[in-house]
């Protein structure tokens, strides 16, 4: 029996996502294939979460007058291809076949610029705070369809801090990769995904 994936990736979009746009992007190179997948956490105010800041943010809707870290940021257009929230919710802010501004100055296995080629996922998270069973599940859930469309990152998973060593230290101590590894495996050998052209 063939199960119905959960997520499903249609012309650059996460079907079963909230789509809420992002004007911080722009194209990636020509004949960029994606290849990797970066975690990131991300918290605003740091630590505190479910104040829809993150959203307003990679919208360039924050006023930065509400809060004193908020003025640390001001000025900056940052944006994921995907958030999760603490409460499970998916949200897409970037077309997958367009260039998130996530990962910043940054190199995986040699190869510079990682904006051109992977896809960045943030968790409503911190560095110092435990993640949710329900992200560590959506996360993996995202990814096997993300896997399904663009097999080139079945192995290139990575956190932003390994692809910005130094200067990022995102998804942190608290990420327990192990988890999340065993539940996309998990979730990959339960369920037969029918591949969909993108």
């Amino acid at each position: 029996m063939q199960h119905r994936p959960i997520f499903q990736v249609i012309d650059g979009v996460l079907i079963g996502a909230e789509q809420i746009p992002s004007p911080n992007f722009n194209q990636r190179p020509d004949e960029t294939e994606i290849q990797l997948v970066v975690i990131h956490n991300i918290s605003l105010p740091p630590s505190q979460f479910g104040c829809g800041y993150i959203q307003q943010f990679f919208q360039n809707k924050l006023d930065w007058s509400m809060h004193p870290y908020f003025q640390t940021i001001e000025g900056m257009q940052v944006s994921a291809h995907i958030l999760i929230l603490r409460t499970g919710e998916v949200l897409q802010f970037v077309n997958l076949k367009d260039r998130a501004w996530h990962a910043g100055r940054s190199c995986y296995l040699g190869k510079k610029e990682c904006n051109d080629y992977s896809i960045g996922i943030e968790l409503e998270g911190s560095d110092d705070l435990a993640f949710e069973d329900v992200q560590y599940q959506k996360l993996a859930e995202v990814v096997a369809a993300l896997q399904t469309t663009y097999p080139k990152i079945q192995q290139h998973l990575t956190g932003h801090s390994d692809i910005a060593a130094g200067r990022k230290t995102d998804p942190g101590p608290y990420f327990d990769w192990m988890k999340f590894r065993f539940l996309l495996k998990q979730l990959k050998n339960q369920s037969t995904v029918i591949p969909l052209n993108d």
